[in-house]
């Protein structure tokens, strides 16, 4: 199976511990290893036994990966109570099982071909979106869960808030969620997962235990529907908010993709001047450092569209035109993606210029923490690894970027963000939304189109710019 990535013995033990909590299995008992690699979970249950002097219950161990067979044949082939199946686990279910276990691959679905994500968008529920195949594997053990039944994963820990896990959490919400145990970090040692173990019973939903990374606990109702469940499991009281930060800005989106940057962003140094016409700055997040007052002006982004994002023809390009049709530059571009579905000289995504040449905030995509520059002339266009945010009035922005930077915010973005490598935020353009706001902030009107009495009366700044 794609994905395989062997459960360290420590975190084995720990995972078969909460399989078997307060319901001993007895031998008639069934468990399922769903994708058994090379048997950790198999050697966890038979070793939870032996200690206990119990007998062990029946295992099945899935797995579709020839190169593990021989070996796992091999090393179960005599023990009456083990059974390996050369099978696909995301393939039509068996009977229901007792106990459920596994560390389920974690494919995204750039790693998938065009016949599986047809497959699985067919299957499942939860195949949603840009969706891993993880998700999926939750949604199948949960059909073959006996009732009554226990199942134990180990996954990464985005299920829990990201957008494209929504439809898991839906499906999560309708059993018995019984712990979310957020593990360090390092349990893999250098592939960054922020791994988390779940535990579900195939019973009515109940309370739902969750332990920290930071070692606090706490007993939580988890929301139905698709919502994230990171406000309940960090215990972030935004459910009285009235406004967001969605409220009181036009948009709050991420930056341009061309597909082709090498092509469209150039030096604005030096820059042919018959170009000019179609240049406009541009900034990449990896040019916005803290500290930083004035924006840089180095580059520029040739764009083929009019102000309302309509692509322009190439008759009306004049030079830009030429510089499209030359050879070294048709060639990257016809070797894009979206070429497929795009005009070949179109950006990955259209770029609508009236909304985005306005003052606005910008901010990085990923960082440490937070930080957010004023783009006050709204001249730049923002590149794809940076996030912009346009306020509704123009003569609003400073108060909405100190507030931005306002440790209250950076507390609620810390909570709710996506973790990327070493601890980092993924900031994202829905999360960004979701984002309370003071209520003086802005009050908004019927429909939520019209921004109404917002403060004269800026935040007394408690971070330094940027």
């Amino acid at each position: 199976m794609k994905g395989f990535v062997p459960t360290p013995r420590e975190t084995v033990d720990t995972m078969v511990d909460l399989l078997f909590r307060g319901r001993t299995p007895a031998a008639d008992n069934t468990v399922l290893d769903a994708g058994c690699g090379t048997g950790q979970f198999i050697d966890g249950i038979i070793r939870w036994c032996q200690r206990r002097r119990l007998p062990v219950p029946r295992i099945t161990g899935i797995e579709s990966d020839p190169r593990h067979l021989l070996a796992l044949r091999a090393k179960y082939g005599h023990l009456r109570f083990v059974s390996i199946e050369h099978a696909d686990f995301l393939n039509e279910g068996s009977k229901p099982h007792d106990y459920i276990v596994g560390n389920p691959p974690y494919v995204p679905i750039t790693g998938l071909s065009e016949g599986e994500k047809a497959r699985y968008r067919t299957r499942y529920t939860t195949a949603k979106g840009r969706f891993d195949l993880y998700l999926l594997f939750f949604e199948e053990a949960l059909r073959r869960l006996a009732p009554g039944g226990r199942l134990v994963f180990i996954t990464p820990e985005k299920y829990l808030y990201v957008e494209t896990a929504g439809s898991l959490r839906d499906l999560l919400a309708r059993h018995n969620v019984e712990e979310i145990l957020l593990v360090s970090e390092d349990t893999f040692g250098d592939l960054v997962t922020y791994p988390t173990i779940t535990v579900i019973s195939h019973l009515p939903p109940g309370k739902t235990r969750v332990v920290r990374r930071d070692g606090t606990a706490v007993a939580v109702t988890l929301p139905t529907g698709r919502d994230s469940w990171l406000p309940v499991i960090e215990e972030v009281a935004t459910e009285n908010a009235t406004v967001r930060l969605a409220d009181v800005c036009l948009r709050v989106s991420c930056g341009v993709a061309t597909g082709a940057d090498r092509v469209f962003v150039r030096p604005a140094a030096g820059l042919d001047p018959s170009l000019r016409p179609f240049a406009h700055l541009t900034i990449a997040g990896r040019e916005l450092v803290p500290g930083l007052t004035d924006l840089p002006s180095r580059f520029v982004m040739l764009v083929p569209y009019e102000p309302d994002g309509r692509l322009m023809p190439l008759s009306q390009l004049g030079a830009f035109r030429s510089y499209l049709l030359s050879a070294d530059v048709r060639r990257q571009l016809l070797a894009r993606t979206c070429v497929k579905r795009k005009p070949w000289y179109a950006f990955h995504e259209t770029p609508v210029l009236r909304d985005i040449l306005r003052p606005k905030i910008l901010c990085k995509d990923i960082g440490e923490i937070p930080h957010f520059w004023i783009d006050r002339p709204g001249d730049v266009i923002p590149r794809h690894s940076l996030y912009y945010i346009v306020p509704r009035d123009p003569a609003k922005i400073d108060l909405i970027a100190e507030y931005l930077r306002s440790p209250s915010a950076h507390e609620w973005l810390r909570r709710n963000c996506q973790r990327a490598a070493k601890g980092y935020l993924r900031l994202q353009s829905h999360v960004l939304q979701r984002l309370p706001v003071p209520d003086n902030l802005g009050r908004v009107a019927a429909g939520g189109r019209h921004l109404i009495g917002i403060a004269d009366r800026p935040l007394q700044a408690q971070l330094p710019l940027g």
